[in-house]
């Protein structure tokens, strides 16, 4: 006990006391991504990065510890009235980012509330500006013009706001039914818009189509009128060339005839029967006019007609023979 309380009571002990515990308080490990606000007797001084840092204990103190990663703030339901004066219900989620810890420390007493609120007044303000319809089709169009107005209110906080989104917007009951019935009307309007051009489109091909068979049809009409007349022409020049050759043949053939009774006639026997076949001739002629007529010429001697006639016959094919 006595060399416990002599061990105490060393002044060498309380000196390396102190020095332990001001090594303890003058020594700081920062982790990733953080950042420490200093003060130096009520004032800042710097602000301390990852890693191992040193500040001067008891005077240096750690005012703020403040995250530099990404944040995500969640922006409340909210009512805001459009440019056309309806009421709706609205909320979003902010992405932001501490760039300077020191100005988050000292320029704003608590800049996630702040930043927060800012968000609401700008949802607000660009709801305002825009009617119903757009800010159902424009919001792409809202975010961005919240993420600029913020920008330049929290610049001087030390924070980047990231990005902004909606992530819904609620309209009342009676608009809501208002623009089913609308959305109703205009699926049925591009309903009959759509049946009419299909309408329309099947007409016209049906049309192309009759137009298509009857222009078809003149031309197999053409073609076998074409045709007929090819098939006609060719007919009538076979025909022609049948009757030229027919006429040819009993040219041919008549000729051949008169050569051989040519040939014959020149015979003494043949020059009898051309007599013969004359004088028949003769008393045919006779007996036609004889019935044909009641009166009948005569030289006076009828009895030697018959006889005169084949003598006049003999004497013409006599006179055919010498000739």
């Amino acid at each position: 006990m006595d060399s416990l309380f002599s061990f105490l009571s060393n002044p060498s002990f309380w000196i390396a006391a102190v020095l332990l515990f001001a090594l303890k308080k003058g020594i700081h490990f920062v982790p990733q991504n953080r950042g420490y606000v200093i003060y130096r007797m009520g004032k800042y001084t710097k602000t301390l990065g990852s890693g191992f840092n040193w500040i001067v204990p008891f005077l240096d103190s750690v005012a703020a510890d403040r995250n530099l990663k990404e944040q995500t703030l969640v922006v409340p339901h909210q009512s805001a009235i459009t440019k056309d004066n309806v009421a709706l219900m609205i909320d979003g989620v902010l992405f932001i980012k501490v760039i300077d810890a020191a100005a988050a420390t000292n320029n704003i007493t608590d800049y996630k509330l702040a930043t927060t609120q800012l968000a609401m007044t700008s949802m607000r303000n660009a709801i305002g500006t825009m009617e119903l319809d757009e800010c159902f089709q424009n919001r792409a169009a809202i975010n961005a013009e919240i993420q600029k107005a913020m920008l330049e209110a929290t610049q001087p906080w030390g924070i980047l706001v990231l990005r902004f989104e909606l992530l819904e917007i609620t309209i009342p009951a009676s608009i809501k039914e208002d623009m089913e019935r609308q959305m109703s009307a205009e699926r049925q309007k591009r309903s009959a818009i759509l049946t009419a051009e299909g309408e329309k489109a099947a007409a016209i091909a049906k049309a192309e189509g009759q137009k298509a068979a009857i222009v078809l049809e003149a031309e197999a009409a053409k073609e076998q009128q074409v045709l007929a007349a090819m098939a006609s022409k060719e007919s009538q020049i076979l025909e022609a060339e049948g009757k030229s050759a027919a006429i040819k043949l009993v040219a041919f053939a008549d000729a051949e005839a008169l050569q051989t009774v040519g040939d014959a006639a020149a015979t003494p026997n043949g020059r009898v029967a051309v007599n013969f076949k004359l004088a028949q001739s003769t008393i045919d002629a006779h007996k036609a006019i004889a019935k044909e007529g009641t009166i009948v010429l005569s030289d006076g001697r009828t009895g030697d007609n018959v006889a005169s006639t084949v003598a006049q016959a003999l004497a013409v094919s006599s006179t055919i023979n010498h000739a």
